[in-house]
């Protein structure tokens, strides 16, 4: 029960905090007060507007907000979407552009579990469906899934993918961010040995911790001296008695939120400060930069506590992975077993949660692919975020992985040599 209280208190501190904001902004706003003009109403009215607003979108799942794709006929397309395979953990989802001829390039993006949803790749996903038939994995809020629905840990993870890659068919391409690269490649390893012709046409993965060790950051450094009893004990609660998920054992997204803002603390305080004094001022606006940030990042998502705690000592603790040691079921996954899945890995330079040298890692696990089926990217000057949603995926990652995929259709003529060493052609090899 103390777990269910923890979450339960966390919530109430949120909810109360919103009611604040909401109140202040409201007595601020009555129009006796403007009668006799006070820049301290002004500030507490602004206050409360951004403070309402900044807690009312921890517990509100984001919406697409998908602009029309403009066809070759010059006209807009409205973008439509649909729930290719629901699931209790998480939907395959298709992003069906109205009228439009299906585009050759078939795309699955997987997206991370990490306490954000998958519209946290929004901008990835708009800048994709102009050229792709476009899939994504959505994954639900554990707290909206109740206990009668089992377990999800990295396993089941991977089993989710390995069943999406099957649905779609081997022409699929597969584009995984961040979290899940080292998942998305035992999947395509595990299709490799018990499915082949079921494996997808390629594999891109994206600032992924394929070998944690390989180049330590704060969260490599973290998962490697933490126990995980005592993380169990201070960062898994159950969920509380509003939700669906009443009494499920998660990492709760508020916890994580706390992690994420304490991070770099003095830079939110400083954003939240400016964005007061703009409301004050009427110099903001409903959909401004801040906001436009802020509704996507405060927005989170509790995670199930076997997902987050297998995922720290198995993908960050022992390096299975990156060892290619991962199990499924008592099964080993060899990666090796990958032998035609043309492989490219996309990094940045100034990443500092996936550092350069974490996510390359994969070419070299796979010694059963020639060299003509890998390839890599170092981007010079982007950070995490940046080589998936910013102006260097914009301007440069995705005209590379899109080349990437065009070379590599699934008619493709089978590798007849085998090669270790991996090709590549910066400095991050």
């Amino acid at each position: 029960m103390k777990y269910m209280a923890s979450y339960d208190l966390m919530e109430t501190m949120r909810n109360t905090n919103q009611w604040l904001g909401a109140t202040a902004q409201a007595f601020a706003s009555y129009p006796v007060f403007s009668a006799f003009p006070n820049p301290a109403m002004d500030w507490m009215a602004a206050w409360g507007e951004v403070t309402e607003r900044s807690f009312a979108r921890m517990v509100a799942k984001p919406d697409w907000n998908l602009p029309a794709v403009v066809g070759e006929d010059e006209a807009d397309h409205q973008v439509e979407i649909e729930k290719e395979i629901k699931g209790a953990f998480g939907d395959l989802l298709h992003f069906v552009v109205q009228n439009r001829p299906a585009p050759k390039r078939k795309v699955l993006l997987v997206a991370p579990m990490s306490g954000h949803y998958a519209t946290l790749l929004r901008s990835t996903v708009i800048s994709l469906i102009p050229d792709t038939d476009l899939y994504i994995t959505d994954w639900h809020n554990a707290r909206e899934i109740p206990v009668s629905a089992g377990k999800f840990d990295v396993e089941d993870y991977t089993l989710h993918l390995v069943e999406y890659m099957r649905h779609l068919g081997p022409d699929v391409h597969i584009i995984a961010v961040c979290q899940p690269a080292p998942l998305a490649l035992a999947a395509t390893a595990y299709l490799a040995e018990e499915e082949p012709s079921a494996q997808p046409s390629s594999l891109t993965l994206i600032g992924g911790p394929i070998d944690p060790d390989a180049a330590p950051t704060e969260v490599t450094d973290f998962g490697d001296r933490v126990h995980m009893g005592h993380l169990q004990e201070m960062s898994i609660q159950r969920v509380g008695f509003k939700y669906p998920g009443v009494g499920r054992k998660v990492y709760p997204g508020l916890l994580q939120l706390n992690s994420f803002i304490s991070m770099n603390s003095e830079t939110h305080a400083k954003a939240f400060r400016d964005q007061i004094m703009r409301v004050a001022q009427g110099e903001a606006g409903d959909h401004d930069k801040h906001n436009k940030f802020y509704d996507e990042y405060l927005a989170v998502m509790d995670m199930p506590a076997e997902f987050y705690l297998s995922t720290v000592e198995r993908i960050f603790k022992n390096n299975e992975i990156g060892k290619n040691n991962f199990t499924i079921a008592g099964k080993k996954v060899d990666i090796g077993k990958i032998t035609t899945v043309a492989v490219k890995t996309v990094e940045g330079t100034k990443d500092d949660i996936s550092a350069p040298g974490q996510c390359i890692a994969a070419l070299d696990l796979c010694t059963g692919l020639p060299d003509s089926k890998k390839a890599s990217h170092l981007e010079d000057g982007a950070g995490h975020y940046g080589i998936f949603a910013g102006k260097s995926w914009r301007n440069n990652i995705r005209p590379l992985v899109l080349q990437f995929i065009d070379a590599n259709p699934r008619d493709a003529e089978k590798p007849k040599a085998k090669a270790k060493k991996p090709a590549n052609d910066n400095a991050a090899a």
